[in-house]
Order: structure tokens, then C-alpha cells, then sequence
């Protein structure tokens, strides 16, 4: 065999390793179907896991974008995992960490909120006051904040630089944690109950996303986040508990390269509809898909357009 050959055949080998070897993204845009994992699993109900995670395969084939996801439902033991580790920008789905650590810091100091922790919160979440988020950001502080994260126990979540609470990077790994601290009977968090009321009373032009195909007879308790820059387009993302008389489940959706925001919101509705009707078969939906007339395509304000030097570059080694 001659040198030339050997050097050609060993390069071919090479790239068909490293090919086999490189990370398929969770979901590229127009992805194909083969593309996206099975993603949810149940050891009660194996055939519920396995008809939701050919839906969610199938909703997510047709679509642009970026997308994460995560699932639990403790009925029938079912979680949904996709890419749930890749880190995106928080946008106003912060405000949930910003909120659950000042009811443990009240919880800590064995007290209720002060009235000026009250006037904070309660416009933070219902109506997505960015004022509001920042006076409370500010006064607990960065390291008060690391401290709470590490209670819950996130992995991969990491604070905004300085003032830019809507930069955090969280995962839906991460956001499905913090959920459970409003959502779980043992939550370390006393006023949990407070907490999810809050999420239960955001305003009806923000109650969009993952409430899509909610049956009747359950309750939403929800925060979303939407925020367009200069990268990665519309970033779109939408966590809730929904809490029944019988049952309790999360959804966590996260997604970026949207085109628009209206594309962000209608992937996002199309999973949860997924999630409830495999969930709750036999009970009618209550919530349908937000109309496009109604979202208004207007950022959050959560963070600037642009990039803020010392924390835009990508991470070294990891999927952006």
C-alpha cells in the first residue's frame, strides 16, 4: 500500500470517529426527527413515557429554534429530560429565584415579609416588574443568592454579572429544582403556599406558554421570560407547577433562536399541550393556543440587547 493511501485511509478513519463522536444538538433548527431523543421515561407507566416522547418528537421536528425541556409528574412517576443542562439566558424566569430567596430569608429570620419586601414581590411576579426585581436583587445580594442556589442544590445555573439579574444562566435541569421548592410537601421553604399563589395571579397577558391544553380543575402557577439580543434571537421560556386535587406536576420549557417572539410562544404551547393531554387523558383542555394578535413582541427588559463585555464570549467547552 502506498504512503499516499495509508495517509488518505487514516484521515478517513479519523473524521468518522470524531463524527460519531461530536455532540448532536438537542434540537438544530428545522431539526430532524432523529435528531431528538426519546425524552421522557415512567417505571409506573412505560407506554405513557414512551406515546409522550414520540408527541414531543414530533412537535419539535417542524420547528426552528433551541429548544430544553423538563417534566415531573409525581403521579405516575414520569419525568422528561431534554437537554435540560444547556445553559440559557434566564430573562425574567429569575424572578422565581429572586422571590423563593426572600421567603427563606423571612423563613431564616423567623419573620413575615417586611412591607417593603411585599410591595416587591408581588409586582416582580404578577405583573413582571423589572424595579421591583432589581431593588430585591440588590438587597440580597450576590452572596446571599449563591447561598440560597446551593440550598436548593442547582448544578449549573450562574448569577448575572452585576446588575444584569435577566443574564443569569440557568438550565431546565435547574428551573425544574427550583419549582420543587414551591411544588414539594418536604420544600425547606415554610411559605411555599405564598409563593405559588403569586405565580397563580400573574397577569392574563403574561399566562401564555406552558398552561397551553391545561385541563379544568387544575391551577397554574406560572413565570415566563422573553427577551431578544443581539445573539441566539428571541430568547422565549416558560416554568409552572400545576396543583389539582389529586395531583401536582411541573413543566419547564427554555428556548432561544426564535425568530420572533410569537415562534418562541407557539413551540413552547405546543409541548404543554402534549404534556397535559398525556397526563390527563379523558379530561378537556380549558387553555388553548395564544392568539399571535395577543403577544405583543416587546422584550421583557429583563437585559440589554447587546453584549456585556466580560460575559457574552461563549463558555470555554461548552454548548452555548
Amino acid at each position: 500500500m502506498g504512503i499516499h493511501m495509508l495517509h488518505r485511509r487514516t484521515a478517513m478513519a479519523t473524521a468518522i470517529v470524531s463524527a460519531l463522536l461530536a455532540p448532536v444538538p438537542a434540537v438544530a433548527a428545522r431539526a430532524s426527527t432523529a435528531q431528538v431523543p426519546p425524552a421522557c421515561r415512567s417505571t409506573r407507566n412505560p407506554e405513557l413515557a414512551a406515546r409522550m416522547s414520540r408527541d414531543i418528537r414530533a412537535v419539535l421536528s417542524s420547528r426552528q429554534g433551541t429548544v430544553a425541556m423538563a417534566v415531573r409528574d409525581d403521579n405516575s412517576d414520569l419525568t422528561c429530560a431534554l437537554a435540560s443542562e444547556r445553559r440559557y439566558d434566564s430573562a425574567s424566569v429569575v424572578k422565581v429565584t429572586i422571590m423563593e430567596a426572600t421567603l427563606q430569608r423571612a423563613d431564616e429570620l423567623q419573620r413575615s415579609l417586611t412591607e417593603w419586601e411585599r410591595a416587591n414581590v408581588q409586582p416582580m411576579i404578577m405583573t413582571s416588574d423589572n424595579t421591583a426585581a432589581q431593588h430585591l436583587w440588590n438587597d440580597l445580594g450576590r452572596t446571599y443568592l449563591g447561598r440560597f442556589l446551593d440550598r436548593v442544590g442547582t448544578r449549573r445555573t450562574e448569577l448575572g454579572p452585576a446588575g444584569y439579574w435577566g443574564l443569569t444562566r440557568t438550565t431546565a435541569a435547574d428551573q425544574m429544582r427550583l419549582l420543587g421548592v414551591l411544588s414539594s410537601a418536604g420544600s425547606f421553604l415554610k411559605s411555599r403556599a405564598y409563593g405559588l399563589k403569586l405565580l397563580n395571579q400573574v397577569r392574563e397577558d403574561q399566562r401564555w406558554g406552558v398552561p397551553a391544553g391545561m385541563p379544568r380543575k387544575l391551577q397554574a402557577h406560572i413565570k415566563n421570560g422573553w427577551l431578544p439580543r443581539s445573539t441566539h434571537g428571541w430568547r422565549v421560556h416558560s416554568v409552572g407547577v400545576f396543583t389539582g386535587s389529586d395531583r401536582t406536576y411541573r413543566i419547564v420549557v427554555l428556548s432561544h433562536d426564535n425568530p420572533t417572539m410569537a415562534y418562541g410562544v407557539r413551540t413552547i404551547e405546543r409541548i404543554a399541550q402534549v404534556v397535559h393531554r398525556g397526563l390527563n387523558r379523558g379530561r378537556g383542555a380549558v387553555q388553548g393556543l395564544t392568539p399571535e394578535t395577543r403577544i405583543s413582541e416587546v422584550s421583557d427588559g429583563s437585559a440589554p440587547r447587546g453584549p456585556v463585555p466580560g460575559w457574552d464570549e461563549p463558555e470555554r467547552g461548552a454548548t452555548p
